[in-house]
């Protein structure tokens, strides 16, 4: 690498019908990735990525392993030509593609973890309404003050997600979110917007799921090596050796993502090269927003890729 590279892994929200194909199709190297995780989950991921449908490619429990499966097979291809960065990080569940790529995490055990989280995520949630929304142009101390206001009157709204100093995204009850809302509007966001996922992610109504999860954890195994760096969401520092993996996975559930932590930790060890793997934009846009000099690379398919590995020959 000519300069200091993180590697970006999405989240949920990222997914589109395609992704994956021509990788799939282009890369003999990439294809035993989907048909790995296709014998360990017993669910046609290829299917799920190539051809959806959209409603089936949304289900929590299937977004999460298409993603997750989608980047290690990008990742497959980059690693054949000798292509690595010191440190990554993923937004959510790409803290698990982040495990992988570090060798932290081996390959069957995180198909299996996010095969159960989604399932989890999915159907351990309280049956109420509920509803998030990105906040913009407001510092996050203010949206902090809001929702405990609101939480002081039992009406249920917190920060799920904080993305970069001027965006944070809050989660709960659907008609408090709503009210919460609109007082952050008259606070002087610059923009409030719903978002498409409904479910209270990163929040403690999923307490019922982090349980669950943690018999799942048990079963798995961990080891921190050198010298990739994995940054955690809970709190935006590094994995190290004596930490909990299990004990932090299972919370990183019902806690806030703090992905500007980990955006302000990089600029800190001068990161200059920002490489998101995987379906979308948004990991690189959020870096973008708090470092216009950053020099940010999408790789989501054939295009993408190819481009990349001729700017590391030329």
């Amino acid at each position: 690498m000519k300069s200091k590279t993180a590697f970006l892994f999405p989240g949920q929200g990222a997914q589109a019908i395609g992704m994956g194909k021509d990788i799939y199709e282009t890369y003999e190297v990439a294809r035993p990735i989907y048909d790995e995780a296709e014998k360990i989950s017993g669910k046609p991921i290829k299917q799920i990525c190539f051809e959806g449908p959209q409603e089936v490619l949304n289900k929590t429990e299937n977004t999460q392993l298409a993603i997750f499966t989608t980047s290690l097979a990008i990742l497959e291809v980059l690693k054949s030509k000798g292509i690595q960065a010191p440190i990554a990080v993923g937004l959510s569940l790409g803290e698990y593609t982040a495990l992988v790529y570090a060798g932290i995490l081996k390959f069957e055990a995180g198909v299996k973890l996010i095969q159960k989280r989604g399932y989890c995520m999915e159907h351990m949630v309280p049956k109420e309404a509920y509803a998030m929304a990105a906040v913009i142009g407001l510092e996050a101390s203010k949206i902090e003050e809001v929702c405990n206001q609101f939480l002081e009157e039992g009406k249920f709204v917190v920060p799920a997600n904080y993305n970069y100093s001027e965006q944070t995204v809050i989660s709960g009850n659907e008609a408090i979110v709503e009210e919460a809302m609109q007082k952050l509007k008259e606070l002087g966001a610059k923009r409030v917007v719903r978002l498409q996922t409904s479910g209270p992610f990163h929040t403690k109504k999923l307490m019922q799921a982090k349980e669950a999860y943690e018999q799942a954890l048990e079963q798995a195994s961990f080891e921190i090596e050198q010298p990739v760096k994995v940054i955690k969401n809970i709190d935006g520092t590094y994995y190290r050796p004596g930490d909990n993996i299990k004990e932090i996975l299972a919370n990183h559930i019902i806690s806030p993502v703090r992905f500007d932590r980990a955006i302000e930790l990089m600029k800190n060890e001068e990161v200059k090269e920002f490489v998101e793997i995987g379906p979308g934009k948004t990991l690189t846009g959020f870096v973008k927003k708090e470092n216009r000099e950053a020099n940010v690379v999408n790789i989501h398919d054939v295009t993408s890729l190819e481009a990349y590995l001729n700017l590391q020959v030329s």
